[in-house]
C-alpha cells in the first residue's frame, strides 16, 4: 500500500498533507518539535487549515522523528527556497531535506519536490545529495518527480484541490505514477509536463511574469506621481478595455513573487545570459518601500510636521492582506527608511505573530492603538483596518498614505 511522507509542514506542506491524509496514509514530518506538538493539538498557526479540516485528515500522522519516514514510499518535499542577502538562491533547506530523505530512502521509492527552484535544480542539486546519503542510484534504485506548489497564503477560494496541478517524473513511467498520485486529491485536474525541467521552469516563470507586470504598474505610479495624476484612477479608466490586465501598484514581498525571479536569473547568468527585463522589474519592486517612506517624509514636511521624533504609525507588516505570513515582507523596508529619518515608528498588525516579527526582523508590534500620529501608512489592507476609528489616531493635519488604495481618495493625503 502506498504511504506518503510530507517533508516540511508550513504554508505548502500542511494543506497538502491534510488533503492526502483524507484518502491515504501520510506522515507529516517537520524538524520543529513545537510545530508537531501544535498540529497534534489541532492548531495551525499559519491559519491555512482550520481545526475542523485537520480533524478530517484521519489518516495523517505527525512526526519530527526521521525514523518514522522509513515506512513511506512517496516523499514530497515542501521546504522553503529563499534567497540570501545577495539575492542568490539559498538552497540549504532543500539540501537538508534531501539529506533527511536520503537517510531513509529505499529501492523503488519516489521523491517528489514541490519547492520552487530553477530549471535543472532537482537533478543537479537534489539528486546527488540523495545518491550520496542513500548509496542508491537515481533512475535505477529510486526516482524523482517535480510538482510545483501553487499555494496562495490566506486565499480561501483557491485551495490545493481546486488549483490545477503540474506534475512530472524522471521517467515516463514515474511521471504517470506521480500524476496518478496527485489525481487522488486534485479535483481541478493535472497537467503532466514532459520533464522535470519543464515543470520547474513553468513554476518559476509564473511568479516572474507577475513580478514584471507589477513592476510595470509600479513604474507607472512613479511617473504619474510626478504628473500629479492618481494612478488608481488611471488604472480604473484603462481597465474598461476588455484585455487590459488588472495589476495594481504596491509592495512585492512574500515567499514567491519577490523571490522566484532571482532563481531564474541565477540560472540564466550561470549559462552566460544576463537577463534585463526580469532584473529591471526586480529593481523597481525592491525600491518601492524606500520610495513610499520618502514620500511620507516629504508630505510631513509639507504639512509642517517635525520629522525627528515624529510619531508614525504603520498599519500591517505581513506581506499580504488577511494573512499572518511575514516572510520577505517589504513593509519592513518602509519601516527602516522611516526610522532612518529619526521618526518613532509604531507597527500595528492584528494578523501577525509578535514573537515571530521580533525574531525575524527585530521589530516590536504594539498590541493596540492608544494615541494620535503625525503620519499613518496603511501598508496592508487587513479587514480589521476597514473598521478603524481614524479620529482617535489622527490629528487634523495627519499625513495618511494609502499604499493599497483601500481608502476613499478624499480621506487620504496620498496613495501609491
Amino acid at each position: 500500500m502506498d504511504k506518503i511522507g510530507i517533508i516540511g509542514l508550513g504554508y505548502v506542506g500542511l494543506p497538502l498533507a491534510v488533503e492526502f491524509g483524507k484518502v491515504i496514509d501520510v506522515i507529516g514530518f517537520d524538524i520543529h518539535q513545537e510545530r508537531i506538538t501544535e498540529l497534534k493539538s489541532g492548531h495551525d498557526r499559519t491559519k491555512e487549515v482550520e481545526p475542523e479540516e485537520l480533524k478530517k485528515a484521519s489518516r495523517l500522522a505527525y512526526s519530527f522523528d526521521v525514523n518514522d519516514l522509513k515506512a513511506v514510499n512517496y516523499f514530497i518535499v515542501t521546504v522553503p527556497t529563499p534567497v540570501d542577502e545577495f539575492k542568490k538562491p539559498d538552497l540549504r533547506p532543500l539540501e537538508s531535506a534531501s539529506k533527511t530523505v536520503g537517510r531513509v530512502l529505499k529501492k523503488g521509492d519516489i521523491v517528489i519536490y514541490e519547492s520552487t527552484v530553477y530549471p535543472g535544480c532537482t537533478e543537479e542539486i537534489c539528486v546527488p545529495v540523495l545518491e550520496k546519503v542513500s548509496g542508491l542510484k537515481f533512475n535505477i534504485d529510486f526516482f524523482c518527480g517535480y510538482s510545483p506548489e501553487r499555494i496562495n497564503p490566506g486565499d480561501k477560494l483557491h485551495r490545493v484541490t481546486t488549483i490545477k496541478k503540474v506534475t512530472s517524473g524522471s521517467t515516463p513511467e514515474i511521471a504517470e505514477k506521480v500524476d496518478q498520485l496527485y489525481r487522488k486529491i486534485i479535483v481541478a485536474g493535472t497537467h503532466k509536463a514532459s520533464s522535470l525541467k519543464v515543470a520547474e521552469a513553468a513554476k518559476v516563470i509564473e511568479n516572474s511574469q507577475r513580478d514584471v507586470n507589477i513592476a510595470f504598474v509600479n513604474e507607472l505610479a512613479l511617473i504619474f506621481e510626478r504628473m500629479g495624476i492618481d494612478t488608481h484612477e488611471v488604472l480604473e479608466a484603462a481597465g474598461t478595455k476588455w484585455n487590459f490586465l488588472p495589476f495594481k501598484p504596491g509592495l512585492v514581498g512574500g515567499h514567491c513573487i519577490g523571490v522566484d525571479p532571482y532563481y531564474l536569473t541565477h540560472k540564466a547568468e550561470s549559462l552566460g545570459y544576463h537577463p534585463e527585463v526580469i532584473l529591471s522589474g526586480r529593481r523597481i519592486n525592491d525600491n518601492m518601500g524606500v520610495h513610499i517612506a520618502n514620500s511620507v517624509i516629504k508630505l510631513m514636511a509639507q504639512h509642517e510636521w517635525p520629522i525627528n521624533k515624529a510619531d508614525v504609525l504603520v498599519l500591517g507588516i505581513t506581506f499580504k492582506e488577511n494573512c499572518p505570513d511575514i516572510r520577505n515582507s517589504k513593509v519592513v523596508d518602509v519601516i527602516h527608511e522611516l526610522q532612518s529619518f529619526g521618526t518613532n515608528v509604531d507597527i500595528f498588525d492584528p494578523q501577525a505573530d509578535a514573537d515571530e516579527v521580533h525574531h525575524e526582523y527585530g521589530l516590536a508590534l504594539i498590541p493596540s492603538l492608544q494615541k494620535r500620529y503625525h503620519a499613518i501608512v496603511l501598508a496592508v489592507n487587513h479587514q480589521e483596518f476597514s473598521a478603524l476609528d481614524w479620529s482617535s489616531i489622527k490629528f487634523e493635519k495627519t499625513v495618511i498614505y494609502d499604499v493599497k488604495g483601500m481608502l476613499d481618495k478624499s480621506t487620504v493625503t496620498a496613495r501609491l
